[in-house]
């Protein structure tokens, strides 16, 4: 089964960072080798337009529009804080967006929906590199728990409805540690390394001479930026018919130190003062790499190393700061 360019299309969270970069990457002629011009039929409403909590107004939605392929990057999305402080909050909110938009997909009769598990969905003590067979292995960790609860029952309820109804129709993929433009840099909320561009950021703006960070620096992690997602998505759906009735993981491969991600940071912001380490604080797991091994086999590769997508990310932060000081 093949989008065709005329395909009418429905991104849930358009405006975010995987959202966004959709959006882009259905607008960008030649998408998955087709004909210039990319894709012109998608549909995108607001959380003010429509609430994908509310059961009613989800169906309604679906009922009026009948999208053909639906992108659901949609959800409550935070840091370990407000995860620890709201875990019943990400546990509703996360599993009433996945159940209403899944059942409307089925009953709308939707040719394919994909939705986006989380590394944090695997056990605690995964062996590294994470493989898809580690799901349910062992218990998550416990900060992230009502959140990742909600995206086991996302990637699990793909597989039972595509078991039920006898239709591969729900692809369900994985990816790590998502960066890029439209990212979350709220302080209280953010992840590590939007957290750390803004540090760094806001420490070189003020003239600060150090900037102290959480714990050792010796935790590694596994980034992608969000474009190298999005055309990992269209990938899929081009290439459903090849797919297993399973989540795929969605990885570079390559993983890097804490410490040296923010040496990276601080040298594309040119923040010269000197970084501190506060070892009184968690490192959190040691280490975060998903083995993708089973999606890069059918073809697909990222395009982005590090370097300049944080390059992107931090030129799209600096425009907004610009725009709101001015």
């Amino acid at each position: 089964m093949e989008m065709n360019k005329d395909s009418k299309i429905y991104i849930a969270g358009h405006t975010g960072l995987l959202g966004s970069a959709l959006m882009e990457e259905l607008a960008r002629p030649n998408t998955g080798g087709l004909a210039d011009g990319g894709f012109s039929n998608v549909v995108t409403r607001s959380h003010k337009e429509l609430d994908l909590t509310n059961n009613e107004g989800v169906f309604s939605f679906f009922s009026a529009e009948r999208p053909e392929y639906v992108f659901l990057a949609a959800g409550k999305v935070g840091g370990i804080i407000d995860n620890k402080t709201y875990p019943a909050e990400y546990l509703r909110v996360n599993l009433a967006i996945q159940n209403n938009v899944f059942e409307a997909a089925r009953q709308f009769d939707v040719k394919n929906l994909v939705f986006y598990g989380s590394s944090c969905a695997y056990p605690k003590e995964c062996p590294q590199p994470m493989k898809e067979e580690c799901l349910l292995a062992g218990m998550v960790e416990e900060t992230s728990l009502g959140y990742a609860a909600a995206k086991i029952a996302g990637l699990v309820g793909c597989r039972v409805y595509n078991e039920q109804y006898g239709k591969n129709r729900f692809i369900a993929l994985t990816p790590n540690s998502m960066y890029g433009p439209n990212d979350n840099f709220d302080l209280d909320n953010c992840h590590v390394l939007s957290a750390l561009i803004r540090r760094f950021h806001e420490a070189k703006a003020s003239g600060a001479a150090t900037v102290t960070l959480w714990g050792s620096g010796r935790p590694r992690r596994e980034f992608i930026y969000s474009r190298d997602v999005a055309a990992a998505s269209l990938f899929a759906v081009q290439h459903s018919e090849h797919l297993e009735n399973r989540h795929y993981n969605i990885g570079t491969g390559i993983d890097y130190s804490v410490k040296k991600l923010a040496s990276i940071i601080a040298e594309i912001v040119d923040y010269r003062g000197e970084v501190l380490w506060d070892k009184s604080k968690p490192d959190g797991a040691p280490r975060k790499l998903l083995d993708s091994t089973r999606f890069l086999s059918l073809g697909w590769k990222p395009e982005t190393d590090l370097r300049d997508g944080l390059q992107r990310t931090y030129q799209w932060y600096r425009s907004q700061f610009t725009a709101k000081q001015a």
